[in-house]
């Protein structure tokens, strides 16, 4: 099975991305996504410390970015860094990591569906599990694009 490049995955990702309201749906949505994915798992009781389960998995996340693009898992490890510190002043405001990942998830993937039916086209990750990794790739993939930095 021959493996896919970073940019296979971004051009099959954005085949089902072109309307442009779709596409500024996803630039909210996909990172929001994200950080509640983390969130849930910080949220999860851990033996060391508040974060490990969501460290745990953004290493291999990270490792998974890093197999198809450097750059590409260096942007994403900054962003997951960031995800991290916004969910640690969640928490230290007081407020349930768990609940605020349960309903902003929730209305983003609202959103994303919502998208997906202005485009006109369903989600990549009914094709293929593996798009729920590639949208926050994409996105930084724009930006790398719009910054004129390779990936």
């Amino acid at each position: 099975m021959a493996t896919r490049s970073m940019d296979d995955w971004l051009d099959a990702y954005g085949e089902s991305h072109q309307n442009p309201t779709n596409k500024k749906v996803h630039f909210v949505c996909v990172p929001v996504i994200f950080f509640t994915i983390i969130g849930f798992l910080w949220a999860i009781p851990a033996p060391f410390f508040t974060s490990f389960w969501a460290c745990l998995a953004l290493v291999f996340v990270t490792l998974y970015y890093a197999r198809l693009s450097l750059p590409i898992a260096a942007g994403m490890l900054v962003f997951s860094l960031l995800c991290l510190a916004g969910l640690n002043l969640i928490a230290s405001a007081g407020i349930s990591v768990w609940l605020f990942s349960l309903v902003v998830f929730i209305l983003a993937w609202i959103g994303q569906f919502w998208g997906h039916k202005v485009e006109g086209k369903k989600p990549s990750f009914f094709e293929d599990i593996q798009y729920l990794m590639i949208g926050p790739a994409w996105i930084m993939g724009f930006l790398y694009r719009k910054w004129g930095i390779k990936y």
